[in-house]
């Protein structure tokens, strides 16, 4: 007989996935199996998205399975817009299924919101450490969502930044932020202030029309755009897209689902498994932007790991 699946809450998973830093070794690992195609043994369709429109929602279903790991799992997450922060929903919500991959049985039932934010930080973190300009000392954050303080809090732990700068459309979350995390955060009044000559810009915000453009952003500067899951919705403007060198985690799901690359029409250059590969190049030395749809094959590794770890303890 079949044991019941685990369920494991949110302050379980964080409890077996206390660090970002963990995932970091193993999702470099899935990313260059992403990307060396059917060889990888990544299996992973674009995620499927039911709009709910009657709410301003959406459901998305991604599953993935990953040969290395042996690992099968789907996350259904729901986002709806215009949720705010004072709300006592969270815009983005997320449960993770993990399955014997042998035998097809539901091994656990997990928290994925935890997973969500330690995942996306992580191959940021990732991303960064290949493409910031070598001399990287102003990071930026726009936003003040869960994202922004998952990025903060591997962002601390990887990098050692001078000086770090919060910008939020709501000034006194953007202060809250600020006062919440370990460091100095110094809170900006505009986004074009906040990212005055920085070196490192992350945008995990809800905008649907661009709010950062080229013509404040420093030449050499690298940008992880998290935000803008949607075809239509925006982050960075034409001008920033164009003249930035352009990464993606998935070239097949960014051309999809990115209204940052399909309405800029922008080129993509490489996936960020080909930069972890070596077989394509980082161009530290220019402007990058690393387009971050999120991928399931990394909720998979996540989802592996904490199972693993509790597992252990059982």
């Amino acid at each position: 007989m079949s044991r019941a699946p685990a369920f494991l809450g949110a302050a379980e998973v964080q409890a077996h996935l206390r660090s970002a830093s963990l995932l970091i070794e193993p999702l470099e690992v899935a990313l260059a199996n992403f990307s060396s195609g059917p060889d990888g043994g990544v299996m992973q369709p674009v995620r499927t998205v039911v709009p709910v429109t009657k709410h301003r929602g959406f459901l998305g279903v991604m599953p993935a399975y990953s040969t290395a790991e042996d690992a099968l799992t789907t996350k259904l997450v729901t986002f709806y817009e215009g949720h705010t922060a004072s709300s006592s929903v969270p815009s983005h919500q997320a449960t993770v299924l993990l399955f014997e991959p042998s035998n097809g049985s539901l091994l656990a039932v997990m928290d994925g919101n935890v997973i969500t934010a330690k995942r996306t930080a992580a191959v940021s973190a990732i991303a960064t450490k290949f493409l910031k300009p070598p001399r990287s000392e102003v990071l930026c954050i726009l936003g003040a969502g869960v994202q922004a303080y998952s990025h903060y809090e591997i962002f601390s732990e990887q990098f050692s930044f001078k000086e770090v700068r919060i910008w939020n459309r709501t000034k006194e979350n953007a202060k809250k932020f600020a006062d919440t995390v370990e460091g100095d955060v110094q809170v900006c009044s505009s986004v074009q202030e906040a990212v005055a000559g920085a070196d490192v810009i992350i945008t995990v915000t809800m905008a649907t029309e661009p709010i950062l453009f080229g013509e404040w952003v420093k030449p050499g500067a690298h940008i992880n755009a998290i935000g803008a899951s949607r075809p239509d919705w925006r982050e960075l403007d034409d001008e920033l897209m164009k003249q930035a060198v352009l990464y993606v985690d998935s070239q097949e799901a960014a051309l999809k689902e990115s209204g940052d690359v399909r309405l800029s029409g922008a080129e993509i250059f490489a996936e960020l498994g080909e930069v972890v590969k070596g077989v394509k190049p980082a161009h530290c030395e220019k402007t990058t932007v690393f387009k971050s749809l999120g991928m399931a094959v990394e909720d998979t590794v996540a989802a592996k790991l904490v199972f693993d770890s509790w597992s252990s303890g059982q």
